[in-house]
């Protein structure tokens, strides 16, 4: 029998594209509205575009797409044809829209707003791409082949590439714009989780108690969530022990602790997050 593969609504599309569209707007403001005229770059082919673009006095948005299109090939055929189309788009997108905002001013030449509200608004716009199936940028795409090859992690090599880039603002701006660098960066890649999980984030929770069914009830009725009961065995006693699942926000955390805490101060609690929470009868909302 043959896979079917799932197929996007039209609905679905169009807020596919709407997110990819708002997301690279967004990027393209906070590199031309706020960044670049602070001689403030980000890392990956959006760093190394930004001091090209500096050195050779052309239009930001052309180094955007050139660098780009080599990893766009390498995404297509190591990730998907979805992923490649998306990211097109994207950066199509913020190439254009960089090379329209040039000539706007800058709002602030402040060396404390611009990284902060640039860094905000840059991780709001990568989360939006990422979080529609797309990237704005090859450093990623790079790292998932060199991960292959390496006892590193993808985030590890991602890293280790930024930091050498936003180095180089030191030697072709100043030490200043790469301390500055440094913090719009960091911001940016917080501001990008929580765009990505969201405020009310999701969290996975572990408890094991000798007074497991009084915490499974307290849970269901003062947190209104369901949970699941394993049976695991403790390896060192080799006793048997009644494990207590269940998913919660990050707003339920310190009610759902106070709970565990109140009913067994012994108790063994895990909490851990969750990038994706599918099925089932969970829903975020927040506590009242």
């Amino acid at each position: 029998m043959a896979k079917q593969h799932y197929k996007l609504t039209k609905l679905e599309l169009l807020l596919r594209i709407v997110l990819l569209t708002v997301g690279a707007g967004l990027v393209s403001v906070a590199l031309e509205i706020f960044l670049v005229p602070n001689n403030i770059i980000d890392g990956g082919i959006v760093g190394i575009s930004i001091i090209v673009a500096h050195l050779t006095s052309l239009p930001l948005g052309l180094f955007l797409f050139l660098f780009n299109l080599p990893f766009l090939v390498i995404g297509y055929k190591q990730i998907g044809k979805t992923f490649a189309i998306s990211t097109l788009y994207g950066v199509v997108v913020m190439s254009i829209g960089t090379t329209l905002l040039h000539p706007v001013q800058a709002l602030t030449y402040s060396p404390f707003l611009a990284p902060v509200f640039g860094g905000v608004i840059l991780g709001i716009g990568v989360g939006l791409v990422i979080r529609s199936g797309g990237s704005l940028d090859g450093t990623e795409i790079i790292a998932i082949l060199f991960t292959k090859k390496t006892p590193f992690s993808v985030g590890e090599i991602v890293m280790f590439f930024n930091l050498f880039i936003l180095a180089s603002a030191g030697f072709v701006f100043s030490w200043d714009s790469a301390m500055y660098s440094l913090i719009a960066y960091y911001i940016a890649f917080k501001v990008i989780d929580v765009t990505l999980e969201g405020i009310d984030q999701s969290k996975s929770v572990w408890i094991i108690s000798k007074e497991s069914k009084e915490i499974g009830d307290a849970i269901m009725s003062r947190l209104g969530r369901g949970v699941t009961y394993l049976h695991g065995e403790g390896a060192f006693s080799g006793g048997t022990k009644r494990v207590i699942f269940c998913v919660i926000t990050r707003l339920e955390e310190a009610k759902m602790k106070s709970i565990v805490m109140e009913l067994d101060p012994t108790a063994f609690l895990a909490v851990g997050n969750i990038h994706d929470v599918k099925g089932g009868r969970f829903k975020k909302r927040a506590i009242h």
